[in-house]
Formats: C-alpha cells, sequence, structure tokens
C-alpha cells in the first residue's frame, strides 16, 4: 500500500480543520449555556456528526491512499442503497440492481489505477447500454423507461460522479508538490463543506430572495452569495498549501465549488421534492442521510476533477 503524503500543508489544512471544530463545539457549548432557547437538538447533531466525519476522514486518510479510496467507494455505496431505497422500483428489477452494486468496485478500481479511459466511459458508455438490455430481459415493459432511467441516474449520481473525487489520489503526485494527492481531495473536501455551512448560515442570517423555492425553500440568493465569497476566500487561502493553482486559477475553483455544491443540493432537493421526503434517510444525525450529506460533492468533485485535469494534467 502507498503510504499517504502528509505535506507541511496538508498538516496546517488538517489543523485548521481540527481549530474550527473546536472552535464550533466551543461556541454551541457557550450558547447552550447562555441562550438555550436559541440552541436546537439539530445544531448539536450536526457539529457532533462533524466531529465524526472529520475525524473518520483524517484517521483514514493517514493509513494510506488504498484505504481512502476504499472510504470513498464506501461512501459511494452507502448514498446508491439510500437512493434505491427511497426509489419506486420493479420487483423484476432486483437482480439488475445486483449489476449496478458490482459497478462500484470495478469503477473505483479505474481510479485507484488511474485508467482514465475506462474510468471516463464504464459507466456513462458501457452501463448505459448493458443495463437497459438487462432490464428488457426480465420480460416486463410496464415501466422500463423509469426503471432504466432511475438505475442510470442513480449510477451516474451516486457512484461516477462521486469516483472522481477518488481519482484525484491517483493523478500523478509530482505535478503538486505542494499538498500532494492528498491535498487536492483536502482541498476538495474542505470547500464542498464550508461552503454548504456558510450558504447556510448566510442564508438564515440574511436571506431574503428565494431562488427556487418550489425545490429547496432554504435557498437564497443572499446565501448563495454568502457561499460563493467565503469559498472563494477559503479557496485562494488554501490554494499554496494543497494544489498547483495560480492565484488566478483558485479564485476560479472557489468560484466553480461555490456554484456547483448549490446546484448538486439543488438537484437532489427536487429528486427528494418528487417523491414526498424531507431527507433521504437518518443515516448521519442532524443532517440527515448520506445522499443529503454528498449531495454538493456529486457536482463539485466532478466538476473540480475536470478543472484541475484541464489545467494542470
Amino acid at each position: 500500500m502507498n503510504a499517504p503524503q502528509l505535506t507541511i500543508g496538508v498538516s496546517i489544512a488538517l489543523s485548521g480543520m481540527l481549530a474550527t471544530l473546536l472552535f464550533a463545539s466551543a461556541a454551541q457549548a457557550g450558547l447552550a449555556r447562555w441562550q438555550p432557547e436559541r440552541v436546537r437538538g439539530e445544531l448539536q447533531a450536526r457539529i457532533r456528526s462533524w466531529w465524526w466525519i472529520a475525524g473518520a476522514f483524517a484517521f483514514v486518510a493517514m493509513l494510506s491512499r488504498e484505504v481512502t479510496i476504499a472510504l470513498v467507494a464506501f461512501t459511494s455505496f452507502a448514498a446508491l442503497r439510500e437512493y434505491f431505497s427511497i426509489i419506486p422500483m420493479r420487483r423484476c428489477d432486483r437482480r439488475v440492481l445486483a449489476w449496478a452494486y458490482a459497478a462500484i468496485p470495478v469503477q473505483f478500481l479505474w481510479a485507484a489505477i488511474g485508467w482514465y479511459g475506462m474510468f471516463m466511459v464504464f459507466i456513462p458508455v458501457c452501463l448505459f447500454l448493458l443495463l437497459p438490455m438487462r432490464t428488457a430481459l426480465n420480460g416486463e415493459t410496464r415501466g422500463f423507461l423509469h426503471a432504466a432511467g432511475a438505475l442510470h441516474w442513480g449510477l451516474m449520481t451516486c457512484v461516477f460522479s462521486l469516483s472522481h473525487a477518488a481519482y484525484l489520489l491517483a493523478l500523478p503526485a509530482h505535478v503538486n508538490p505542494a499538498g500532494g494527492n492528498l491535498g487536492l481531495l483536502l482541498y476538495l473536501a474542505l470547500l464542498t463543506a464550508l461552503n454548504d455551512v456558510a450558504q447556510y448560515c448566510a442564508g438564515k442570517l440574511l436571506g431574503q430572495r428565494k431562488v427556487v423555492p418550489r425545490v429547496s425553500p432554504g435557498k437564497t440568493v443572499e446565501g448563495l452569495l454568502g457561499g460563493i465569497a467565503v469559498t472563494t476566500a477559503l479557496a485562494t487561502t488554501l490554494a499554496p498549501l494543497l494544489t498547483p493553482f495560480s492565484p488566478i486559477e483558485s479564485l476560479g475553483a472557489g468560484l466553480l465549488v461555490a456554484l456547483a455544491g448549490f446546484l448538486g443540493d439543488v438537484v437532489v432537493s427536487a429528486l427528494k421534492r418528487d417523491l414526498g421526503l424531507k431527507d433521504s434517510g437518518t443515516a448521519i444525525p442532524g443532517h440527515g442521510g448520506v445522499l443529503d450529506r454528498v449531495d454538493s460533492l456529486t457536482m463539485t468533485a466532478p466538476f473540480f476533477f475536470h478543472y484541475l485535469y484541464y489545467l494542470h494534467y
């Protein structure tokens, strides 16, 4: 197994993440003491879950590249399983679902070995053609279009999109001496997470004008602009520590992640609205389900990967 590349930049970023969580916990504890009526159980659960998520990521990242990729693959599996649990599927399609789950280790294998060609065509092309064929062999035509579309959309969102985060660990490390491969993944994860938090906080404090009220009532123009401001500032600050980006490129990365994160959240919200759900599950206290937590990452991971790949690889 390849040992992780804990550069000075990565160490500083992890320390900053720890300091941020400590500050959030201290602020929540102080607010609970002085203004308990303003502190809800959801806030406490969110902060506690962030500790678990950040701790698990930091611990696994220090073990090896392969274990980190396996963690992303497991997250992809959990998101896909949750997706299939809320999507109405025909009984005859259960065997086809096994094909979808079997695609996860194959897709992440292409990412782990850095086979860019197969990585890019396996799900969007190969499975796009093979899975409808297998679905048709069930002999049931009623609901075929819904089944084929729902199956492939789930694979694209929960597996193909998230696998771009894993592929960051297989890129040539010499291109990014500042942060190495782990720095790229950490940069993406921090920007995506802080963008979510910034949009949520700015929307709660300043939000007036709704962006898509019928899809996601909590999304406001002020929240989006606040997320863009915070994410671009963080992107330019962390870029010299974790990425090969120039100052201008880091601004572009921050703007791209902020907008892509917003769109990912809105798309998954539209799915849940269509199904009459508030959350996709209850796996993560304070956040909902796994799909609720990775909704932004389903957009930020592929957009960030190809932005980085185009500029430096």
